[in-house]
């Protein structure tokens, strides 16, 4: 396992060079690894997630990031039953607050995204080499306003993103890994040749329990956050974690660069 260099806030990152020169796509989740989304959607979700307390007859209220750090990687349809189960009503129906979170979310994310040319110029660079797909819990209609505030349409296009949300015959979150075997089934490889990259620890269990290779990414995690975030994501099961697309980039391209090289050679397609 790799180890925290001293006075380090994440792990020196190591991939196998045979792991990474079997790989054929790269598995993205989308909210805080893709783009900063988790804070702003929190700031909407918190508002939903009050009035449904109030609804409730619950006097606890969530700030945004209390309810951020109590529910990261979880959906909302799952949040929403365990507090409604919490104060003694488990058989409310919840789909109508997850219709009206998912309709806040999406228009507040979709106000305030912009691009991140350094996550931009990384996946494009990867492209060249690896499938990329996004695998998420979120709803495809956030997803939707995410990607295009973000400039990110046409290097992860609707037909390969994966929600577990929408994408699946039971609407399910992450840590299930049924996203997961969902998104490399649709995409036909097997889970080994598909590297997960997550922010979130329910994320990582997920890709790692479907047999996928995970890399955690600490770029959009709060600087307070990352030592104890990395550590965590180690012990659900990541190979390695990185600080950015642009370092995981750096890992990948030498061997993905000398790998196609060898193809083209096998092929007779160097002269």
């Amino acid at each position: 396992m790799t180890a925290v260099p001293p006075g380090g806030t994440a792990p020196m990152p190591a991939l196998p060079e045979p792991l990474v020169a079997r790989l054929e796509a790269l598995l993205c989740d989308a909210d805080g690894n893709l783009f900063p989304s988790e804070e702003p959607a929190f700031v909407a979700s918190a508002d939903v997630t009050n009035r449904l307390l109030a609804d409730l007859g619950v006097d606890r209220r969530f700030s945004p990031e209390e309810l951020r750090l109590a529910t990261t990687g979880m959906n909302f349809r799952t949040t929403s039953r365990r507090l409604a189960a919490e104060a003694g009503h488990p058989e409310v129906d919840v789909e109508p607050w997850v219709v009206e979170e998912k309709r806040a979310v999406t228009a507040h994310l979709g106000a305030t995204l912009t691009p991140h040319p350094e996550t931009s110029d990384a996946l494009t660079a990867l492209s060249a080499y690896l499938r990329l797909a996004a695998v998420s819990s979120s709803a495809l209609t956030r997803l939707a306003a995410c990607f295009t505030a973000t400039g990110l349409d046409e290097l992860i296009p609707p037909a390969v993103r994966f929600s577990a949300e929408d994408s699946l015959p039971v609407p399910t979150s992450k840590p299930d890994p049924a996203v997961y075997l969902h998104a490399c089934k649709q995409l036909g490889i097997a889970p080994e040749a598909g590297l997960a990259v997550e922010d979130s620890v329910p994320g990582a269990l997920s890709a790692v329990r479907a047999g996928c290779p995970t890399v955690g990414n600490l770029l959009f995690v709060p600087e307070a956050e990352r030592a104890a975030r990395g550590a965590a994501l180690f012990d659900a099961g990541v190979l390695t974690v990185v600080d950015s697309w642009r370092q995981l980039a750096d890992l990948l391209l030498p061997v993905l660069t000398r790998r196609a090289a060898g193809d083209l050679i096998s092929t007779g397609g160097v002269e």
